[in-house]
């Protein structure tokens, strides 16, 4: 069979899985079902690299490896948050046309992104220290926040939803340069993580 099967990988079939199935809550009007896929997939992207280092991998794999992970990424933290914002207000021209956009830029950064990478590799085996823009795994960080929080406070979700996307949108393809996060990055993400949780379960509820 074409492809790679090995445990360097699963994990990222995992988490494109789960974003499919958030993209499926968030077209049944399940929104807090759809956040909570989010940040399931935002988990399993968080340690997906580190489980793939584990192991001697092959250029091809590691090659494949670059290229499944930002077709992952852009269904996950593309596709499922423009789905999940444009959810909040079905039919609505301006939330689509945002939605779209986001999408759109979030599909340029990977594009871009996974160029850069090869020619890095090409160049070194040493570990990325940088990123330039925002990566487009911290929607699982913020909408899920934002969102979360609306449905809690009855604040107006399309409009936070819209202005979120958008924001992120420019921040993808804005050249700044961001430090790769490190263990301790990570425990802090892992914790606002599991705050997130709580506020979406609670949005469960009502």
């Amino acid at each position: 069979m074409l492809g790679v099967y090995n445990y360097t990988v699963i994990l990222t079939y995992i988490g494109m899985l789960t974003g499919l199935t958030g993209i499926g809550f968030a077209m049944g009007g399940k929104l807090p079902w759809a956040l909570l896929c989010l940040l399931l997939a935002g988990l399993c992207d968080m340690f997906d690299g580190k489980i793939a280092s584990t192991m001697e991998r092959t250029a091809q794999e590691k090659r494949f490896g670059v290229q499944i992970d930002s077709l992952s990424d852009l269904i996950c933290f593309g596709v499922l948050p423009g789905v999940i914002v444009y959810s909040t207000a079905p039919g609505k021209i301006a939330v689509a046309a945002v939605a779209g956009l986001y999408v759109l830029c979030a599909l340029i950064r990977l594009a871009w992104f996974n160029v850069d990478e090869e020619e890095r590799q090409d160049a070194t085996d040493s570990q990325r220290e940088l990123y330039r823009g925002l990566p487009v795994t911290t929607s699982a960080l913020f909408l899920p926040t934002l969102l979360g929080l609306a449905r809690l406070l009855s604040w107006p979700l399309p409009l936070l939803g819209v202005v979120l996307l958008a924001v992120m949108a420019v921040a993808f393809l804005t050249p700044f340069k961001l430090v790769k996060p490190r263990l301790t990055g990570k425990i802090i993400m892992l914790l606002i993580g599991c705050g997130e949780m709580v506020i979406v379960l609670l949005g469960v509820k009502q």
